[in-house]
């Protein structure tokens, strides 16, 4: 496998998986908390700015703050995953909550202060009144309810899955959408290309 580093790393850690692990639910049950994720993944061969490595407002590890400008990819994040026997069961982060860290993390990112606040006033505004730490954790209760089963796949554990394409057989979705409700969000559906 040859391409860039991110890509490599995901295409071979899927192989991996998929070629070395028994099924999950055969046990014994090992948990490991996966942290200090890296906060920026590969270079945008466009742009020439780090990639995040979860979202644009992971808080980098205190430790490492000092390299946001100078050595981007070498910034840990303060983010973490509860993995049983290989299988990703919940994901989170700490976020930034100072408005200047936050700045340094778009800049680096190629992201200017008219754009972030265009796209993300709503939630930078409250920053300057002193938001306090926080984070979050989702656990997936559908992964750990396979894992129970005996399934290997979420799907055969949830009420309402969709296909593999993304289409969910109960909903017949995805629909058409009404001329006039695309009118009314400024859309239009274009011709598939040949």
């Amino acid at each position: 496998v040859a391409d860039e580093g991110a890509t490599t790393c995901e295409v071979l850690g899927t192989l991996r998986n998929d070629v070395g692990r028994p099924p999950v639910h055969e046990g014994p049950y090992r948990y490991v908390w996966i942290v200090e994720f890296p906060l920026f993944v590969g270079v945008d061969p466009v742009t020439g700015t780090p990639r995040p490595g979860h979202h644009p407002f992971t808080r980098p590890h205190p430790d490492d703050v000092d390299r946001i400008e100078s050595e981007p990819l070498s910034v840990r994040s303060i983010a973490y995953d509860l993995v049983l026997n290989g299988w990703e069961l919940g994901s989170g982060s700490i976020r930034i909550h100072e408005p200047e860290l936050q700045r340094r993390v778009f800049a680096a990112l190629g992201i200017t202060e008219e754009e972030a606040d265009s796209k993300f006033g709503f939630f930078l505004r409250p920053f300057d009144y002193g938001a306090p730490p926080h984070g979050g954790f989702a656990f997936g209760l559908d992964r750990l309810t396979a894992i129970l089963a005996g399934e290997d796949n979420i799907r055969e554990v949830i009420a309402y899955p969709k296909t593999q394409s993304g289409a969910d057989p109960m909903t017949k979705s995805p629909l058409s959408v009404d001329g006039e409700v695309l009118g009314d969000l400024g859309l239009r559906v274009l011709p598939k290309a040949d």
